[in-house]
Formats: structure tokens, C-alpha cells, sequence
């Protein structure tokens, strides 16, 4: 006869394994979160070392039209630009002026928000998201070193993960948890709770969902509290810091929404005397810390447009005064912002007015010039150039794909360099054009290349347009309607074709371009040019 403690532990599992398959059966019954689910692994897994993936990390972010227009609303709210630059209207140029850490981190952030006012419980959601990123923006503003930063944020980041899930899909069960946690004065932790009301902590549900999910092996192994005593000895460059430094923010930002004001440089002080030789923190580190999270998290919040009513205990969290706990503004040092928010900057009645909607060309159009006008103003690579005016070709007329294409020196050619869009870096290989006039029967992307025409195929099953098409574009892309700009550059007198910009369309005759438009295409096809030329004079 099996013991009573082996019985109860069998219903623990059991009870465990049905609330994991009622919240999995949950997930899959929606878009939303199965679709955050891939877009963080994808965005995730782009290494900030790797400059070329630049425009995959742009291309990510180009498929969410909400995050993308969120995501640029934030940078200007921040102010990287400098005073009296206009608004950054591009993915690309956040980029390259936030960093690709920074933006990453923003777009994290951003997808976990993405739905929250699609809920009834939104007030109560809004408390959570708010406390997720507080908790990544405290680790990161906790470490000096960018790198350590961008990890640290991640990882405290995900750590709250089943807590955000629960309260997303499991609202009641999240209401329980709390009185349980109220009614026991603190005795019984959010942990505790969440096992006692579901038979599996946040800690675990968030994990299998990871899992699920297939977030990489550094995050899963993050996103759990690490068991045992703490150590009392520095934990410099081992593998347990990031582990307690996410445990450390996730208790700042506890402590930031259930302590009250007067009492929290206390809480702040016993905290910092805990953590003080294990993460080699300095006096008064965890309440600088918190200062600058909590500054941060408030323009997060103003550029979002999430309001938090006077009195709600999220208030706590954003930038309001509190007596006991000094403020640190005067003598802070600079530290990386792994939220790409400026943290000298809180005023956002300067901002200039919402950003143009996706179906407004002429205004994307406008704005990504004048992004790509400021960036040639100053030192430049020529690839975030290109990948900036093919991003505002993509955004402005809602393209599927857009495709760069520049010329070979070996072959002559032009061959696909840079890609944005759906599948577009699969395709971009088979771009090959070439440019020899003498050819009998140039097909037809060669012939608008050579003739320098520009060219807008409206309807591509066209029998007078099928026969001139590229064999690979027949086989293995298939576009219905697509645009051709051919880029020619003049040398030493001689015009030669420097390059093509491709942009397709689903839809037969949906890519519609006016002569307005036309005119702002050309603008930046110019810019293109004049980019080449900068960077072949070594400026």
C-alpha cells in the first residue's frame, strides 16, 4: 500500500500536469501567444556580435506591424536623436542608434504588452507587465558591463514568465494566488501559493512553456530560482551571478510594488546587505538601481500610452517621489540601457504626434528620406543605408518582399544582397541579372536594368510578361505584381548599373504606385547613389 506522503506527491504531479495541459490547450486556442512565442526565440537567438544580422533583426521585428510602430514611438519618446533632429521613422536607424541589445530588448518587452488591452483584467495585467520589466531593467541597470547588462535583462526578464502567463490565461487562479499570499501575512510565498492553488509553481509553468517554445538553453536555465543558501563569497565571472542577480531584481521590483514609500529604503538597505559580497554590490547600489528602473520604466510606460491611475499599486513601480530613499540623479553613472530608453529624459509632450499608418506611403516615404538623409549627414555603413531605404520601401507600400540587389565584381552580374520580408533571405540567393547588352534575348529584369528603366509589373501571369521572366523567378518565386528600380551611377563619364531594388506584392495589381510617389522612390534611389559615392571616396 503506497504511503501517504508518496499519494500526495503523485497528486501533486497530477494536479501539475493538468493545469500545464489546460493552460498548453489555452496557448494553442490563440494566435497571440504561440506567435510571441516564435518571435522571441527568433529575436532572441540574433547575436549582437554579428553585424550582419542587422537586417535580420529588423526583418523580424518589420513582420509586427503594432510592435514595429510601438517600438519606434519608444526611441523617439527616448530622444536618441539629437535636439532638433527629426523623429526616427525606421527600424534601421533605431538600430544604429540604440544598438541591436538595446532594440532586442525593447521588442521583448514590447510583444509581452502587445494584447494587454485586448483583456478584461487588464489593470491587473497591466501591474504584472510592468513588474516583468521592472525586474529586467533593475538587473540590468545592476551591471556595469553592456554585455553582462543585455543578459541580466533577459534573464530576470523570463524568470517572471509563468507569472505573466497565468495572469494572461488563468486570471482566476491568479486571483487566488494573490489572497492566498494576502491571507497568510506573507508567510506562504508567491511559489508556495501558486502550488498550493494549481499543483505547479509560476517558476515550472513558465519553464515548460519555455520549452515548448524552444527558448534557448542560457534563458531555460535562467528562469528558475536557484535552490540553497546563498553563497557569502563573490560570485565574479561564475555561472550562479546572472541566476542570483535575476533573483536579486525580481525581489527589487516586489519590493517596489508591495512596500510601502516610507519603509522602502529600509527593505532597500536589507537587501542591498544581503547581496553586498555574493554580486559585489556598493553602498546604496540597490536603490540607485531601482531610481534609474523606475525612470526608465516610466517613459516605457508614457511612450506606450499605459496610464496608471493615482493610488494603484503599479504606481509604485514608475517614477514618483519617495521620502526615505535618496535620490541618486546627481552622482549616477551612465550605464548601459538594456531598454533603449534614454535615462536622462522624461518629457514626452515633445513628441511629434503619432507616427504615419502603414497605409499612408507618401508619409513613410517622407520619413524614411529624411532618416536616411540625417544618417548620411555623419559616418555611415553603407549596408544600414540600403537596409534603411528598403525598409521604408517595404513599410510604405506594404510589400511581401523587397530585395537589394548590387553588382558582382568577379561576374558582372547583379546578385541579391539584402532581403526584408516574408521568407525574403530564402529567395535572395536566386537573384542573379545579368548585364551584358549583347545578350539576343535579355529577360526582363536584365532588359530594365541595362535600359535604366524603372518598371511596375501589374499583372505577372501576363502571357507578353510570363515569357520574358528569369527562369529562377518562374520556378521558385512567383510574385504577381513586382517593381523594379534599376540603380545607374555615373563614372568618369560612363553610366554604370550599380545595382536593382525588387518589391512584390500577393495580390495581381495591388502594388500601385502614383507619379508623387514615384518621385519620393527615386529621392531614395538617389540616396542610395550618393551613399556609394560617400563610401567609395572614404568618407
Amino acid at each position: 500500500m503506497p504511503s501517504a506522503i508518496a499519494t500526495a506527491s503523485t497528486a501533486t504531479r497530477e494536479d501539475a500536469n493538468v493545469t500545464l495541459d489546460f493552460l498548453m490547450r489555452r496557448m494553442r486556442q490563440k494566435t497571440d501567444f504561440p506567435a510571441l512565442g516564435s518571435s522571441i526565440t527568433r529575436i532572441q537567438s540574433l547575436s549582437a556580435s554579428e553585424t550582419e544580422s542587422l537586417h535580420t533583426l529588423c526583418d523580424e521585428i518589420l513582420k509586427d506591424v503594432a510592435l514595429t510602430q510601438k517600438l519606434l514611438r519608444v526611441v523617439n519618446a527616448a530622444r536618441y536623436r539629437d535636439a532638433g533632429m527629426d523623429p526616427v521613422s525606421t527600424v534601421s536607424r533605431a538600430v544604429t542608434l540604440v544598438g541591436m541589445a538595446g532594440i532586442r530588448n525593447v521588442a521583448l518587452s514590447l510583444m509581452l504588452v502587445e494584447h494587454m488591452e485586448d483583456k478584461h483584467h487588464a489593470r491587473q495585467l497591466k501591474e504584472e507587465f510592468l513588474r516583468t520589466v521592472m525586474s529586467g531593467t533593475v538587473a540590468s541597470e545592476l551591471c556595469a558591463n553592456p554585455r553582462q547588462a543585455e543578459e541580466a535583462f533577459v534573464a530576470a526578464l523570463f524568470r517572471n514568465l509563468g507569472r505573466l502567463l497565468v495572469e494572461y490565461y488563468l486570471p482566476e487562479d491568479a486571483s487566488q494566488v494573490r489572497d492566498l499570499v494576502k491571507g497568510s501575512k506573507g508567510a506562504i510565498s508567491d511559489e508556495d501559493a501558486s502550488i498550493r492553488v494549481m499543483g505547479m509553481g509560476f517558476e515550472s509553468l513558465g519553464l515548460a512553456v519555455g520549452k515548448e517554445w524552444g527558448l534557448p538553453a542560457d534563458i531555460l536555465g535562467h528562469m528558475r530560482t536557484p535552490v540553497g543558501t546563498l553563497p557569502q563569497k563573490s560570485l565574479a565571472a561564475q555561472p550562479q551571478q546572472m541566476d542570483w542577480l535575476a533573483t536579486l531584481s525580481c525581489d527589487i521590483a516586489r519590493t517596489l510594488l508591495l512596500t510601502e514609500p516610507t519603509e522602502l529604503g529600509d527593505q532597500f538597505e536589507l537587501l542591498e546587505k544581503k547581496y553586498a559580497v555574493p554580486l559585489e554590490l556598493g553602498r546604496g547600489a540597490v536603490s540607485e538601481a531601482a531610481f534609474r528602473a523606475r525612470k526608465k520604466l516610466s517613459e516605457l510606460a508614457g511612450a506606450l500610452d499605459l496610464p496608471v491611475p493615482s493610488g494603484d499599486p503599479a504606481e509604485r513601480l514608475l517614477d514618483t517621489f519617495y521620502e526615505d530613499v535618496p535620490n541618486p540623479e546627481a552622482n549616477a553613472m551612465a550605464t548601459p540601457d538594456a531598454l533603449g530608453l534614454d535615462a536622462e529624459l522624461t518629457d514626452f509632450a515633445g513628441l511629434d504626434g503619432p507616427l504615419k499608418a502603414a497605409h499612408d506611403p507618401v508619409g513613410i516615404l517622407n520619413s524614411g528620406i529624411q532618416d536616411v538623409a540625417n544618417t548620411l549627414a555623419g559616418d555611415f555603413k553603407l549596408t544600414e543605408v540600403l537596409q534603411m531605404i528598403l525598409e521604408t520601401v517595404l513599410r510604405a507600400f506594404d510589400c511581401h518582399r523587397v530585395v537589394f540587389c548590387l553588382r558582382d565584381i568577379k561576374t558582372g552580374q547583379l546578385v541579391g544582397r539584402i532581403a526584408l520580408g516574408d521568407g525574403a533571405e530564402a529567395v535572395r540567393p536566386l537573384f542573379s541579372i545579368p548585364l551584358d547588352p549583347r545578350q539576343s534575348t535579355p529577360h526582363l529584369f536584365s532588359a530594365a536594368c541595362i535600359k535604366g528603366v524603372d518598371t511596375l509589373i501589374k499583372n505577372a501571369s501576363h502571357d507578353n510578361v510570363v515569357n520574358r521572366l528569369p527562369i529562377w523567378f518562374r520556378d521558385r518565386i512567383q510574385a504577381p505584381t513586382f517593381l523594379l528600380l534599376p540603380l545607374v551611377m555615373k563614372r568618369q563619364g560612363t553610366e554604370t548599373i550599380m545595382g536593382m531594388i525588387y518589391a512584390d506584392k500577393l495580390k495581381t495589381d495591388s502594388l500601385q504606385v502614383d507619379q508623387h510617389q514615384l518621385s519620393l522612390l527615386n529621392t531614395l534611389r538617389n540616396q542610395a547613389i550618393m551613399a556609394f559615392k560617400q563610401a567609395s571616396s572614404g568618407r
